[in-house]
């Protein structure tokens, strides 16, 4: 496993890099160009759950012939209940709003701002892992191409949410190193979700379709529940769905060319 593990890193690199942003840029993020960072990250998780979890999903499931749709439908529909779940018991703070959702809570507001980042990291970790426990465990619908380009693509899309994190806590009155240490730490539960997955690929071959489908309706959730909405809000601008469609594509070349 162990040249895996740069693989399962590559995520968590990516809001590093983003993060480290904040001893270089001096203020926040241009509102515009926050909305089209905001809409590539949905591009490539939608992307992302359609060519590297449903599709492998399904064709896992083809001896199921008519019924091969089934695991992938019942895992996206689990994957989503999940999260629903954990938005309503675990406190956080979406990006520009002031009022936290989930139970009340003491918490600090930029220790919810980043669980909020870190609830919706938890599946793309587990995004990576279960594709690399599937090419460990020899099926042959992935690859370690596959996977590496899963990985590609949500490192990508992970470097602008860790500056969405790290640049407004420093604007908030939090020195820099602390900003930095906040918007990195958001993503740590990426490579742990993956690891865990992968240490327990030979329990997770028999389901693996379902929790191909699982990940995917996780990373769903989070485009439709908080990406989207975001790279909406405040005046109407085009840059989300630009940055949409350039994140899809994006993501469909990498699974493409180096699945």
């Amino acid at each position: 496993m162990t040249p895996n593990i740069p693989i399962l890193l590559l995520p968590f690199l990516g809001t590093t890099l983003g993060a480290g942003t904040v001893f270089f840029l001096k203020n926040q993020l241009n509102k515009n160009f926050e909305k089209l960072l905001l809409g590539f990250a949905s591009g490539v998780m939608v992307a992302a759950s359609v060519w590297s979890l449903i599709m492998p999903a399904i064709e896992s499931s083809e001896a199921m012939g008519k019924l091969a749709f089934l695991p992938a439908a019942v895992g996206v529909a689990l994957g989503m209940a999940f999260l629903f779940l954990l938005d309503k018991i675990i406190p956080h703070l979406h990006i520009n709003t002031d009022v936290p959702d989930g139970p009340k809570s003491q918490l600090k507001k930029t220790t919810m701002l980043v669980l909020a980042v870190t609830l919706h990291n938890i599946p793309e970790g587990m995004a990576v892992g279960v594709v690399l426990a599937g090419v460990i465990a020899g099926n042959t619908t992935m690859s370690l191409a596959g996977a590496i380009a899963l990985s590609v693509g949500i490192a990508i899309q992970n470097f602008p949410e860790g500056a969405i994190i790290s640049l407004p806590l420093k604007s908030n009155g939090e020195s820099k190193r602390k900003s930095f240490l906040y918007g990195m730490l958001s993503g740590i539960v990426e490579p742990i979700a993956a690891i865990i997955t992968v240490l327990l690929a030979q329990f997770v071959v028999p389901v693996l379709p379902y929790l191909l489908g699982f990940a995917a309706g996780a990373m769903l959730f989070v485009v439709v529940e908080e990406l989207i909405p975001e790279a909406s809000e405040g005046e109407h601008s085009n840059n989300g769905t630009i940055g949409f469609g350039l994140g899809f594509i994006l993501m469909m070349i990498l699974d493409i060319a180096l699945g």
